[in-house]
This record gives structure tokens, C-alpha cells and sequence, in this order.
């Protein structure tokens, strides 16, 4: 009788075991089957910094990323990662298993929105694609780009940053803002004008202002990369010698400040007078008058071992350069009266 009793207590603890294991490995198994319990267009969750892992395990079941805060706390306990766990606004748009939505927010892989500002934008300009991008209001931005302080040990003469504000992708939590942008970009330029390239200004006796203000110069009359030297082998001579630069994205500029450019450029708009208006004015205009890319700094303290005064758009994205007033004007005769006239049908 006693035999027959521990044969059948064992026979039940053998039946128990079998059972939890069965239950567990269930358990394990649901720990890697993707779910998705909202809309297909996505759903955000924001992890507040100090947020308990309960919390966490709360707010990701209330948003349906996760079947229940349990496989959730589950998935915590089974990565070892519930000191991990990071702060942040996460996008979730798929199924995903309690197991990686654990990594996700363990790596803190949070959600960020792109803006790329082309280079040689002016400040309104960039102002504007930062609202038609969403990302908050063109005021916002521009009261943003104010912020001279940011910039006071390298341009003390500054009252805006204008030129700058480096132009480059950006990726930013939906909820940033214009001024965490400006000063991103700000870090952008600290880094894009290094200390090679602080020292050679310094070599010629310019100064961080001087640099970035004909770098914009270059960056908005090169068309064509392959010509970046020799356009900053003009303006480089022309400040040599102390001839006026008469360079046209100067005088445009100077309309869009004063709001009177309607998209072309006469002859009358060349005496507008304006400290940035080069063909009034000698020497480098007060500041810049776009923002200038990385090769755009380098090229205005490189220029190329040329001779050239003079360029002239061939009207396809490169330059025709000239040493000599005489041969300028040949160039000017070539690409630009008897294009336009062949154009017109004249």
C-alpha cells in the first residue's frame, strides 16, 4: 500500500513538473510574438525620465503596443534591462514582440524627425522651411536666430546668425524646438570650422566674420563645385587690390532686407543704396548674406592660384572667368547679350 502511495505522489509531482514546464515555455513563447493593438498609422509613447517600470509597463499596454503590462514586466525581468530603460517619445507602427519593444526603449531608439536646410539659405528662408516643415511657426525660428550669445566669442560684431546656422540634416524629438535647433546647428558650424581652419584665418589676418561673410559670398555665385576655387580667386583678388566686389546676390540681398526683391535683379537695383549693396561699397559687406556650407569656408581661405577680376554666368551653372576688363567684357557680350538675345529671337 505504502509503495503504491509514493509511486503515485510521485507520478503527481512528475505530472506538476511536466505541467509548469508546459506553462512556462507557453509563457517564454508569447514573449517573442509580435502584437499590434492600434490603428495602423501608428501610435506615440512618451517615457517620462524617472518613469518605474510598472509605469512604463502601464503606458505601453494603454497604447496597445503590448497585449498586457505583464509580458511586458515579463520581458523586463527576462532581458535583465529594467535599469535600462530610457526616457523619450517612441513611435510604434508595427507588430512587435514584448522582447523588442524592451530593446527599443532600452537602446532608447526614440522617435526623431528629419529637416535638411540646403546650403546658402538666408535666415527667413530657412525660417520658412522650418514651418512648412511643421517643426513650429517661421516666427519661432527666427526670433531663435537672435540668439547672438551663442556665438559671442567668435563674432562679437553680430546682431543676428545669420550665416551661422549651418546647413546641414538635423534630427530632432517631435518635440523640440526652434531654439534646440538653433543651437544645434550652431554646434554644426563650431564643428564644420575647426581649428585648421580657425588658425589659417588668423594666418591672414581675418577674422571668423570675415571668413563666413565672404564664404557666403562664394557659396551663392558658385554654381558649380568644380569652381569654387576660382570663384574665391576673384573676390580674393578683388579685396587684394581694393577693387569693389559688384557682386549681384549682395544687392539682392540687400532688397530682401529691406523687402523690395520681387525675384529680379535691374539696373536700378544696383544703386540701392545699402552698406551690403558691393557696387556702392568697397570691401566685404557688413556680414553674411547666407549660410555657407563646409567646402564654401574652406574655399574662402583657399582660393585657387589664379589671376582672374572678372566671372560671367555662362547660363548653365559655370562661370566664364577673365584677368582683363577687356576680355570680361567679350565674355559678357558672348553669354549674356547675344544669349539673350538669340533667346528672344532677336
Amino acid at each position: 500500500m505504502f509503495r503504491q502511495l509514493l509511486i503515485g505522489t510521485v507520478l503527481l509531482a512528475v505530472l506538476a513538473g511536466f505541467g509548469a514546464a508546459v506553462a512556462w515555455n507557453e509563457v517564454t513563447f508569447r514573449l517573442e510574438v509580435p502584437y499590434r493593438g492600434y490603428m495602423d498609422t501608428g501610435v506615440f509613447v512618451d517615457i517620462k525620465p524617472g518613469d518605474s517600470t510598472q509605469v512604463i509597463a502601464e503606458r505601453v499596454e494603454d497604447s496597445g503596443v503590448v497585449g498586457n503590462e505583464w509580458m511586458f514586466r515579463l520581458a523586463v525581468w527576462w532581458s535583465d534591462r529594467d535599469r535600462v530603460l530610457q526616457a523619450g517619445e517612441y513611435y510604434f507602427d508595427r507588430p512587435l514582440s514584448p522582447l523588442q519593444v524592451v530593446d527599443i526603449i532600452a537602446s532608447g531608439q526614440v522617435h526623431m524627425r528629419s529637416i535638411t536646410f540646403p546650403e546658402g539659405l538666408t535666415i527667413g528662408e530657412m525660417a520658412q522651411l522650418f514651418e512648412v516643415e511643421k517643426f513650429g511657426s517661421a516666427e519661432a525660428f527666427t526670433e531663435a536666430a537672435q540668439r547672438t550669445e551663442l556665438i559671442a566669442d567668435l563674432d562679437d560684431e553680430a546682431e543676428n546668425l545669420e550665416g551661422y546656422l549651418f546647413p546641414e540634416t538635423y534630427a530632432l524629438p517631435r518635440d523640440a524646438t526652434a531654439t534646440d535647433l538653433v543651437q544645434a546647428m550652431i554646434v554644426q558650424f563650431r564643428v564644420a570650422f575647426n581649428d585648421a581652419l580657425s588658425a589659417e584665418a588668423e594666418r591672414r589676418d581675418l577674422s571668423v566674420r570675415d571668413v563666413v561673410t565672404l564664404a557666403s559670398i562664394i557659396q551663392k555665385e558658385a554654381g558649380n563645385a568644380d569652381e569654387n576655387g576660382l570663384v574665391s580667386a576673384v573676390y580674393n583678388n578683388r579685396l587684394r587690390i581694393r577693387m569693389p566686389l559688384q557682386c549681384d546676390p549682395t544687392v539682392i540681398y540687400a532688397l530682401q532686407l529691406a523687402g523690395l526683391y520681387d525675384g529680379n535683379l535691374t539696373r536700378a537695383n544696383l544703386e540701392f543704396d545699402s552698406p551690403y549693396n558691393t557696387y556702392r561699397y568697397g570691401g566685404l559687406p557688413p556680414g553674411p548674406i547666407a549660410a555657407p556650407g563646409r567646402a564654401m569656408l574652406e574655399a574662402a581661405l583657399r582660393p585657387d592660384d589664379a589671376t582672374y577680376l572678372y566671372l560671367v554666368s555662362r547660363n548653365d551653372g559655370s562661370h566664364a572667368f577673365a584677368s582683363t576688363l577687356r576680355e570680361h567684357n567679350r565674355n559678357v557680350r558672348e553669354y549674356q547679350v547675344v544669349y539673350f538675345r538669340r533667346r528672344s529671337g532677336q
